[in-house]
């Protein structure tokens, strides 16, 4: 999946002048709902025109915490009788949670915070967003347009200090500009790559009476993403993956923010071709399907990484050639031409010259391109890949995913995560925090379907999985939603347990609790002589628990359970199943000296990746 851009002009190959109309965008009525309904004007202040708007664009549901800047708008936002607002502990904890709200359900997520520490408190959460091309709209109050500029109690400069980490983000100081702002958020946001808008409303035009009507005219000028490939791009990549004896689908989480992953499924199963899948697009082709390699990148699977190295041909569907993926790039898949689609223009060519570029969305290139390989697989036949699946399973029978016995006596994170996705199922909804957990998480757990994982994968933002888990369960309350969080991540934003509790929100959280920061352990183990630097969790007082997690989730009203050895493993899991009326936090105390392997170091090729400390895969023989 390709990382955020400002929103500009898409820059497109040449086309004649009809071929770039058919290839624009539909009108904005189309795509974001409610910009068809008519409302007649009628007089309301501006926070009564938020509220309003936020009604005629179909939100259901916004996570926020009010303050000085923003008290207008929660009064109104107080009547409404669609608008569900949960009250959170932190406003980083609204921003993951409009995250999660967006990645499980589809829908745009909606956060609002107040001017000053409100709107910077978000600030983690929209650069998140902006990393992993995330739909989400945050609203927030500014000191009045008289006091701007002048250190006003309260006061900063929001928009100036997301401008880098939104796809936009906008100042409003005249009420009558809050319906038209409101509707191209929404616009902006959910259009094109995904991705983050800002609404920053002075507190004097949320006070002022204006005229209300709907639906706002959105003038976007400039703004007119591309969603179909040029047909001459789409037919040289099929002539590519005709000639090609090595070919890979590389699918990155454009496939899953594009909802494409039935025309993804067509697409290989037409070519035969092998899949690999990255952090963010887990889920998007089944784990289970014979032609899934795993995981590629850092701490993807030998197969899946070796696929890549080895490839004559990428086929690159919403993927961004990310540092985690091609390690050293320029030892990065040596021998392979490229095929890159992306909605994103300034993605293509951007780490990874494309020999075939194709600006688009993967929701309408790829059935283009899969009608283009039927053709000419219809002239010369299906290319005959057997010889490359046999270098592949000989891959995937040699090196397979494992871990090994601990040698403390206590459990394997690794069985935890395995059990957990054996008695949830591919139902249920899994949020990582960032770590050793969220790779183990990537792993072990069974992906059937899209938006079934949910993590922070760009930016890495630990914390994450509490917030977000809440946001996902919002969005989607009939599914068992289980947080997979360290001990680490857990306690920087625990708070919302509260939140969960009160709202009846009832999340599971499994804590893989090995008393450590347990990825930065690991570094320290493999290049730092074992020195471990301020990463003990728990440093003199290995005798108690600092703190005792089910005494901290029975505080917070939970369900605290705690499981320290594999025989009552799955009793536990199931246990917490059984609960559905409260959040159930379970404590894993697991081995701290597990590690995540397959890895790749960093900064060497993908071609060092070891799959135990020192031992690199014999090459020799798959080459």
């Amino acid at each position: 999946m390709s990382n955020g851009s400002r929103i500009t002009p898409s820059v497109m190959p040449s086309h004649t002048a009809r071929d770039k109309r058919d290839r624009n965008e539909s009108p904005a009525d189309s795509l974001v709902p409610g910009l068809n309904r008519v409302v007649e004007p009628v007089q309301m202040t501006g926070s009564q025109a938020i509220v309003r708007a936020l009604e005629e664009l179909g939100v259901t549901d916004v996570f926020g915490l009010p303050g000085g800047a923003i008290l207008p708008t929660y009064d109104p936002l107080m009547d409404s009788t669609t608008i569900r607002h949960i009250l959170v502990r932190h406003e980083q904890g609204a921003g993951h949670a409009a995250q999660g709200y967006y990645l499980a359900s589809g829908r745009p997520g909606v956060a609002i915070a107040t001017s000053g520490p409100g709107a910077t408190n978000l600030v983690t959460a929209i650069a998140d967003a902006h990393m992993d091309s995330q739909a989400c709209v945050f609203i927030t109050g500014q000191v009045a347009s008289t006091a701007i500029g002048s250190d006003a109690f309260q006061e900063a400069d929001i928009v100036g200090i997301t401008m880098p980490i939104t796809k936009h983000s906008r100042l409003i100081t005249k009420a009558a500009d809050i319906p038209q702002a409101m509707a191209e958020a929404f616009y902006i946001a959910t259009t094109g790559r995904p991705g983050p808008v800002l609404v920053d409303v002075a507190k004097d035009a949320q006070q002022a009476m204006m005229e209300f009507s709907w639906p706002p005219k959105i003038d976007l000028p400039g703004y007119r993403p591309v969603l179909r490939g040029h047909s001459k791009q789409v037919r040289e990549a099929a002539r590519l993956i005709q000639l090609a004896e090595r070919p890979v689908l590389y699918v990155g989480g454009g496939v899953s923010r594009g909802h494409a992953s039935v025309e993804l499924a067509e697409l290989a199963e037409l070519t035969g071709a092998p899949v690999v899948t990255t952090l963010t697009a887990r889920g998007v082709f089944p784990d289970s399907h014979g032609q899934h390699l795993g995981m590629p990148g850092m701490h993807g699977s030998v197969a899946a990484v070796s696929a890549l190295q080895m490839s004559d041909l990428l086929i690159t569907l919403g993927a961004r050639f990310d540092d985690r993926v091609t390690g050293q790039l320029d030892s990065f898949a040596p021998k392979a031409k490229v095929i890159h689609a992306d909605i994103d223009p300034a993605e293509i060519s951007k780490n990874r010259t494309a020999d075939v570029p194709i600006v688009g969305s993967v929701k309408e290139i790829i059935p283009e391109l899969t009608d283009a390989v039927r053709d000419t697989h219809a002239e010369a036949g299906k290319p005959d890949l057997a010889e490359w699946w046999t270098v592949l399973n000989r891959l995937r029978e040699t090196y397979p995913m494992g871990y090994t016995p601990t040698e403390d006596g206590l459990m394997s994170p690794q069985k935890v995560i395995e059990r957990l996705s054996a008695h949830s199922g591919s139902e249920a909804v899994y949020v990582a925090g960032v770590g050793q957990h969220q790779m183990w998480a990537s792993q072990f757990v069974k992906y059937e379907r899209p938006h079934q994982w949910l993590n922070s994968a760009g930016l890495g933002t630990m914390g994450f999985a509490v917030p977000a888990a809440m946001g996902a369960q919002v969005g989607n309350p009939d599914r068992v939603v289980w947080a997979i969080d360290g001990d680490g991540c857990f306690q920087m934003t625990n708070q919302e347990l509260a939140t969960c509790l009160i709202n009846k929100i009832p999340i599971k959280v499994a804590i893989i609790n090995n008393s450590s920061l347990g990825m930065v352990r690991q570094w320290q183990t493999l290049f730092y002589e074992s020195r471990y630097s301020n990463t003990d969790l728990n440093t003199g007082h290995d005798t108690i628990r600092v703190p005792d997690f089910v005494k901290l989730a029975e505080a917070y009203g939970c369900v605290g359970l705690r499981c320290e050895n594999e025989e009552d493993l799955d009793a536990t899991i199931e246990q917490a199943l059984a609960i559905n009326d409260r959040p159930v936090v379970v404590d894993f105390v697991v081995s701290r000296d597990s590690m995540v392997w397959p890895m790749v170091p960093s900064g060497v090729g993908n071609s060092e990746i070891q799959v135990a400390k020192d031992m690199t895969p014999d090459w020799d023989e798959e080459d």
